[in-house]
């Protein structure tokens, strides 16, 4: 059948099961805009109120999800408010496809009104980009988007539509879900070199990064963990993919992560490293990461197999393969000493935790725990409210985690989690800072507009408090721009958009608002008052190792 540029659009996305969009309208995107009206009974289009929320909102959808998500924006300042947004997904490797209208090929190079060359802009932080020339091969480059977003190693690809391309007309052949490209097997060599390795080890740890979440294989890194008795420990881009009450889970690892993980990972004599990078807020100094330890590193993207740090075995290709063949090959073991040396790491921790007086982060969290149900997707802006969250936050299953870990963007959490609601059909909490909150606090409207189920922790210090926190550190107490004093009233600002507002400033008063919140069918901004000098511990300091590690405020 012959469509129009737009109505092919529509078609191939349909075609390849999307039914959510997030977006913006605009000049060079009338005429999609106008085919997604005429489609509106078979694809959901969510307005939000700026590009960028739009594109952290698709990127929050894909990652609850698993699934492709998809964002829309016109030409010009449109497609330059993506780019933290896809910057975003590629640095955490969620597969996004970022769909543009630009101005007529007629006028490409001519500084048209609202032309940019997005291609060009993109292009270090894509998978691939396309600029369509010929509107033929529009649906076909369409697909082959979606291939590669999802193939091996995910992230984002952009497609950037002409407008001449839009309204020409083409024939368009329906066509199934394109599959991803094939993962490459990992070499039987590899294999049995680290079913070797790990045969001659007595204390083993599984480090667990987001390519476990993507490649599901996080219930072959429990069986793993069984079958040598090892223990497991993640990224940030980790959590959530093993229970946090699995008994051999020690949570998050690195600069702020679990006392007993980190120092865990530092005394195995083995890491067996699952789909991470080996990021530096993970190792620390990596000259003196895990220096007793052999490294086999699992990954199918072959260029961070030694990347960051030396692998002593190094394995690429299917995750799931590769763990698979592992987990059939090593031996069964026991490791009552390790074991023994892992609890009294874990009693050392616990008694590392400070006492709770007043509304303190721990208790937020705590008491978020006890209300929340294991489907709630719990999403984050960036700063120290998120690293409490990882500390702090029970996951039950998979996907449960929305936080931007690589790029680490301020104004991430209100756009992603509206996507993660949306795309879960499940009830999401937003724990925020008032700084990362001020960037993109806009996005309320949508929250509101699309009777989002969302409650809003807005951890509210007053203060950068991640920033101030290395400057108590490591500046000589030199606050510099990093103290507010706005005279902000997030109560009013929430209502003002149609939202309920509730300020606390007792851990009682919080217990009941936050039920009260969450049971609800409205969206609630919780406005809690905490200290500004609460500290994220424990901390590896920038370039530390485990040796270095704080633990208690009275050490610094």
């Amino acid at each position: 059948m012959k469509l129009t540029g737009v109505e092919i659009v529509i078609e191939t996305l349909i075609e390849q099961g999307v039914t959510d969009v997030f977006g913006y309208p605009g000049g060079q995107v009338l005429n999609l805009y106008d085919a997604i009206y005429e489609a509106g009974d078979r694809i959901h289009h969510i307005l939000t109120a700026h590009e960028q929320g739009a594109a952290h909102a698709a990127d929050g959808y894909s990652r609850a999800t698993g699934r492709v998500g998809v964002v829309i924006a016109t030409s010009g300042p449109g497609a330059t408010n993506l780019v933290t947004g896809i910057a975003t997904a590629m640095l955490d490797s969620v597969p996004m496809v970022a769909i543009t209208g630009n101005v007529p090929q007629n006028l490409i190079g001519r500084d048209s009104f609202q032309e940019i060359d997005i291609t060009g802009i993109t292009l270090p932080i894509t998978k691939h980009n396309f600029f369509i020339h010929n509107v033929n091969k529009l649906a076909d480059q369409i697909r082959l988007a979606f291939k590669i977003a999802k193939s091996g190693r995910p992230g984002p690809v952009l497609i950037d539509i002409p407008k001449d391309i839009q309204t020409a007309t083409a024939e368009y052949e329906p066509q199934g879900v394109i599959e991803p490209f094939p993962n490459g097997q990992p070499p039987k060599e590899d294999i049995e070199a680290a079913i070797r390795l790990i045969n001659t080890k007595k204390r083993p740890y599984i480090h667990v990064g987001g390519g476990a979440l993507g490649s599901k294989t996080y219930d072959l890194a429990r069986e793993l963990a069984e079958k040598i008795d090892g223990y497991i420990g993640c990224s940030l881009m980790g959590l959530s993919a093993i229970p946090t009450d699995y008994e051999r889970f020690l949570g998050m690892q690195g600069m702020h992560g679990h006392y007993a993980s980190t120092v865990a990972s530092d005394d195995a004599d083995v890491i067996i490293a699952v789909g991470t990078r080996f990021s530096d807020r993970a190792t620390g100094d990596k000259s003196r990461f895990a220096r007793g330890a052999s490294i086999i590193h699992i990954d199918i993207d072959f260029a961070e197999i030694n990347k960051n740090i030396p692998a002593t075995v190094g394995v690429c290709g299917d995750i799931s393969t590769a763990l698979r063949e592992i987990i059939d090959g090593v031996e069964k073991k026991e490791n009552p000493e390790w074991a023994a040396h892992v609890e009294e790491l874990r009693r050392l921790e616990k008694s590392y935790m400070p006492a709770d007086v007043g509304l303190t982060p721990h208790k937020v969290m705590e008491t978020i725990n006890s209300v929340i149900d294991a489907d709630t997707v719990i999403a984050t802006d960036v700063g120290q409210h998120q690293m409490w969250t990882c500390q702090y936050i029970n996951f039950k299953k998979p996907r449960k985690l929305i936080s931007s870990g690589g790029l680490g963007t301020m104004g991430f959490g209100m756009g992603a989690a509206i996507g993660a609601a949306v795309g879960s059909g499940c009830k999401a909490v937003l724990v925020t800072g008032d700084g990362s909150f001020g960037m993109n606090l806009n996005e309320l409207c949508t929250a509101v507009s699309n009777n989002v189920p969302l409650t809003i922790v807005l951890m509210n210090n007053g203060t950068l408090g991640m920033v101030r926190q290395w400057q108590t550190l490591f500046y000589s107490h030199h606050y510099s721009n990093t103290t507010l004093n706005r005279k902000t009233d997030f109560v009013k600002l929430a209502e003002a958009f149609g939202a309920v507002g509730v300020m606390c400033d007792t851990p009682e008063k919080f217990e009941k608002v936050f039920a009260e919140a969450y049971n609800s069918d409205s969206v609630t901004l919780i406005d809690c008052r905490i200290d500004m000098d609460e500290f994220v511990l424990p901390m590896l300091p920038p370039g530390g190792a485990v040796e270095d590690i704080i633990v208690k405020k009275g050490e610094i």
